[in-house]
């Protein structure tokens, strides 16, 4: 039979006999106490009650967490039971046969009594009143208190748990079948030690059961061996009591076993590794623990009348240990060499794959000097700053940005990829500086002419000696790193939605739920779902709303998600309402009278017409193109006069005019009725549609 065969045969894949162990242990414990039992018998059920106990204390001290042995509660009961039958049957058989001689009740008890303890009853009785203190007194009430613990601890850790699959689960992290397997072991768990605490009281109850059967022994042997055999005191106590001491060591060193199994069980602490391996790495992994450990033993050795050789001897041990882990710790890792392709057929496999990047910076050979701090390149740490400054403005920390060299790009390109798609790219020269004519200055600059890469500014590569003209004359003069730190900021926060992934919003609600967890534990993901919560952020990121408000937010999503709204498009109206005083701001600053570009009553009336509802489908082609040409050239004029570019439509059709605009005119902020503040008043600027226009 082979292992896999017993493992099958175990499991009741091959025999009905795995199935009757327990029932066949049950009337083994009954007959045990009911039906007498030849001496020989006594020994084969002593000796296979002490290598249980010693099985289950082995797989006690083999396991890794305490749901590998998650019918212990079980085998508890049953060795405790089988104990106490043992006890009963032996006990009747020393009673009825103790007058003929120390091995009456079998050989088992008879070496116990005589090996173990000399053939002196007294000796006996003291070893027996010690094991029952450890085991009653340290390690029962330990292992008791400590179940009891855990029982409490677990059962009330079970709703955040389940909370925590249920918010997994809703965020994707993980399918169905997992999350059922995550519940039934939180479920198994708590059965577990709610199982112990009760299991416990056996072992208690054990003990103080071998006292009283000692007792009851002693005083039944004396009573019998002197009133009905007519021994002597001498003759009934080396008979009877030697017997009954025997029995209860038999008894009492498996018990004690079990208990010593028990308290492991109950205070394994989880980890990959089993007991053994768990204590050597964390009691004798420090070399400087060891040390000292080694010093100590040193100094009581050559104490004048202490036993020298022997404490010298364990310094030494444990210094020669703290030596050699010292040594060990010191040596540089191993270098693991990267195994190249095997010199196979050049199959294609899952290897060959490499993940896109979320937010990819490529930069020409010329622009590495920028990335290496060893000549002096900080552009590392401009990006740094790029991602605080996104999330303290933004409201959310961006994925981080991964930075490589392409062969491909010319020497000072470089190029940001979002999702692995281009979303920029431009050209940056290190050592020189551009100088950016921000609007109406004439003065010649001698340099190559380029533009802005992040706004389109008109603008001048110029060498470090100009840089102070520049500066006079009224140019922006910025180095290489900040122009590409620059452009990576604003693509950033123009594609912040795009930014703004399940891992990034799963995250943003873990931090939340660290500053509120009441707030945050309400409503995502109960009442919203993390999808729900992610749309509903992106819809507010694609027209440049900042989400730091997150109070403000949630909050708003509890009351319009309890009255039913379920829709992301309409929660995130009902959001910029909410958050509307920030928004005004965000554009105006602290103004309080707000100059907002109108649409013409008609035109007006046309837009809510076709677009309340229908998505823009209705809008005649025509009239959109007029619409957005129109846009484009009012926000234009609005912003070279100062002034914002803010479009103030009615509530029913903002959505619908932001994204039909926002293409033709991405700087033009579209404002619903009920966004403006009660507490701003309202100037009406250019007229859509109109003779203004």
């Amino acid at each position: 039979m082979n292992l896999q065969t017993l493992q099958q045969w175990l499991k009741g894949g091959s025999g009905y006999l795995s199935g009757l162990a327990a029932p066949l242990l049950v009337l083994a414990v009954l007959a045990l106490m009911v039906l007498p039992m030849a001496p020989w018998m006594l020994d084969a059920f002593f000796t296979f009650n002490i290598a249980l106990a010693l099985v289950v204390m082995m797989v006690a001290a083999y396991m890794r967490r305490p749901l590998d042995f998650a019918v212990f509660p079980t085998v508890l009961l049953l060795t405790t039971l089988l104990r106490l039958s043992l006890n009963v049957a032996s006990t009747r058989v020393v009673l009825l046969e103790g007058h003929t001689g120390p091995g009456a009740a079998g050989a088992v008890i008879e070496a116990f009594g005589h090996f173990l303890i000399g053939g002196n009853f007294a000796v006996g009785l003291i070893v027996f009143l010690i094991l029952v203190v450890i085991n009653f007194i340290v390690v029962t009430k330990g292992a008791e208190r400590i179940a009891e613990v855990g029982a409490r601890f677990t059962l009330d850790a079970m709703p955040g748990k389940q909370m925590a699959i249920d918010a997994d689960l809703n965020a994707g992290l993980i399918d169905e079948k997992e999350a059922k397997k995550r519940r039934r072991e939180v479920g198994d768990e708590a059965d577990f030690f709610g199982s112990m605490d009760g299991a416990a009281k056996f072992v208690r109850g054990d003990a103080i059961a071998g006292i009283l059967i000692l007792l009851i022994n002693i005083i039944g042997g004396f009573s019998i061996g002197m009133l009905q055999h007519g021994l002597s005191v001498q003759a009934a106590a080396n008979s009877y009591i030697l017997l009954a001491v025997g029995d209860a060591l038999v008894a009492q060193i498996p018990g004690l076993l079990i208990s010593v199994a028990a308290a492991m069980v109950v205070s394994r602490v989880g980890s990959d590794e089993d007991l053994g391996k768990q204590i050597g790495l964390q009691v004798f992994d420090s070399p400087r623990v060891l040390g000292m450990t080694a010093g100590v033993m040193g100094l009581l050795g050559v104490i004048p009348g202490m036993p020298h050789a022997v404490f010298l001897t364990f310094a030494s041990a444990f210094g020669a240990l703290a030596w050699w882990l010292a040594r060990e710790k010191a040596k540089p890792a191993p270098v693991v060499e990267e195994a190249g392709p095997p010199p196979s057929d050049g199959e294609a496999s899952w290897d060959d794959m490499q993940p896109v990047d979320l937010l990819g910076l490529e930069l020409g050979y010329r622009l590495i000097s920028l990335v290496d701090k060893t000549r002096q390149g900080d552009l590392l740490s401009r990006i740094k700053g790029v991602r605080k400054k996104f999330a303290q403005e933004v409201g959310f920390l961006p994925p981080s940005v991964h930075v490589r060299d392409n062969l491909e790009l010319k020497p000072s390109a470089y190029r940001i990829t979002l999702r692995g798609v281009v979303v920029g790219e431009g050209e940056v020269f290190p050592g020189m500086q551009l100088a950016i004519n921000p609007g109406g200055i004439t003065t010649p600059l001698i340099g190559t002419p380029t533009t802005d890469p992040a706004f389109g500014l008109p603008a001048h590569w110029i060498d470090d000696r100009q840089k102070e003209s520049a500066q006079i004359a009224g140019f922006t003069v910025v180095d290489s790193e900040t122009v590409l730190a620059t452009h990576l900021s604003h693509l950033m926060q123009v594609h912040a939605a795009k930014l703004l992934s399940r891992t990034e919003t799963q995250e943003l609600v873990d931090h939340v739920a660290r500053l509120a967890p009441k707030l945050i534990e309400e409503v995502v993901p109960k009442m919203v779902s993390i999808a729900t919560f992610q749309k509903v952020l992106q819809l507010l990121l694609e027209e440049s709303v900042n989400i730091r408000d997150m109070r403000t937010i949630i909050e708003t999503l509890a009351e319009h998600a309890a009255a039913g709204v379920t829709d992301a498009a309409e929660l995130a109206k009902r959001v910029r309402v909410s958050l509307s005083p920030a928004i005004v701001q965000q554009i105006y600053g602290p103004a309080k009278e707000l100059e907002v570009i109108a649409i013409d009553p008609g035109l007006e009336r046309l837009l809510v017409q076709a677009l309340a509802g229908n998505n823009g489908t209705a809008l005649d082609p025509g009239v959109a193109d007029m619409l957005t040409q129109s846009a484009a050239q009012v926000a234009n004029r609005q912003e070279e006069s100062g002034i914002p570019a803010c479009l103030l439509v009615p509530d029913n059709i903002r959505s619908a005019m932001a994204r039909l605009l926002r293409r033709a005119a991405p700087r033009l902020q579209v404002l619903a009725h009920s966004e403006i503040p009660d507490t701003h008043l309202i100037r009406i600027g250019p007229i859509l549609g109109g003779a203004a226009s």
